[in-house]
């Protein structure tokens, strides 16, 4: 007797419907394929306040990857909206950098507050420290990590009222220049295994001057920064020495170890140290921007476990350290000491 045909019929195209989607058919005992973490991992939505910078732009390529190359994406955030505002300093880079903005898709709010609900964390741009506490209090209070560009603040107790803020609302917090990130300060950090301990270090840099953000706190905190990345918290005193063409701030650390921040105001800068080790001096230079692709990094790695990168001391003995620099400079050289 001939067996039907219709059962083999039945089981290849079961067999194939469920090779072909991807899924069992109801009744089977197939197991669907889990997503891959790109796929369900949520994606961080980034505010930007104020846009009288570059590092706007900078900052959107590497996040929404566009414009640059893809050696310099960052993943697991992307940039949704932004606030232009005004400036002190530069407002007439604001529409160049809005209209680019618009370009890349962001939406376009008119207050900062308006952010608020399209967002998950922000990143205060504006270049004028006396700025920030105002523009990133709504987002402390609101619960959202917070990126404040340099400079963190113009005084001292600005800063201090901003870490209050975070620490009140247990919201993270990241202020600094993306140089501090820069591969090679990584690579001479990484050196002591080779050398010894680091002890201290000699850095240069640009010195530009601006009424609004005062002394080292316009173009010098990058040197500032560089130097506190290389040699950690702990000095004791400053002193400043200042002419138009540049300028030299010596800090003595607890132990008797001497750094230098160099500003440079006449003819070619760039960027750069020498790291003094118990075992040799090296110089380094920076080339490329290798160091904005990296802060990023850690802004989105801060954001996904509310772990601070640096400590709050440190962010506030950068500003202490500008402030005695600064006192010294109008004081013609005199010590000072950081407080």
């Amino acid at each position: 007797m001939r067996k039907p045909h219709f059962t083999l019929i039945g089981v290849c195209a079961t067999l194939l419907l469920t090779t072909q989607v991807g899924m069992p058919l109801k009744g089977s005992s197939a197991t669907p394929q889990p997503k891959s973490q790109k796929e369900t991992a949520k994606v961080i939505r980034i505010g930007l306040v104020d846009f009288d910078t570059s590092h706007v732009e900078a900052f959107t390529q590497r996040f929404n990857h566009v414009g640059v190359a893809e050696t310099e994406w960052v993943e697991g955030a992307k940039v949704v909206a932004g606030c232009p505002g005004d400036s002190e300093i530069m407002p007439e880079r604001i529409p160049g950098y809005t209209e680019k903005l618009r370009q890349y898709g962001i939406e376009i709010v008119d207050k900062p507050e308006d952010l608020l609900g399209k967002i998950d964390v922000v990143m205060i741009e504006s270049q004028q420290g006396k700025r920030h506490l105002k523009r990133a209090e709504p987002f402390f209070k609101a619960g959202l990590p917070v990126f404040v560009d340099k400079p963190f603040a113009e005084t001292v107790q600005e800063a201090e009222k901003m870490i209050a803020l975070a620490q009140k609302y247990h919201v993270p917090l990241l202020s600094c220049s993306s140089l501090r990130y820069d591969p090679k300060i990584k690579e001479a950090l990484e050196l002591q295994s080779k050398y010894g301990k680091l002890l201290s270090a000699d850095v240069w840099g640009a010195a530009e001057l601006h009424p609004g953000n005062p002394g080292l706190l316009h173009y010098g905190i990058h040197g500032v920064e560089m130097l506190y990345a290389l040699m950690g918290a702990g000095c004791e005193k400053v002193q400043m020495t200042s002419t138009p063409e540049g300028e030299v701030a010596t800090g003595v650390w607890k132990g008797g170890h001497v750094g230098t921040v160099r500003g440079i105001r006449a003819g070619q800068y760039g960027f750069g140290f020498v790291a003094h080790y118990e075992k040799g001096n090296i110089p380094f230079v920076i080339e490329g921007a290798a160091f904005y692709r990296e802060l990023l990094k850690v802004f989105v790695e801060m954001c996904k476990t509310g772990k601070n990168p640096i400590d709050y001391a440190v962010i506030r003995e950068i500003m202490a350290f500008i402030h005695a620099a600064d006192t010294s400079r109008a004081k013609h050289g005199t010590i000072e000491k950081v407080k």
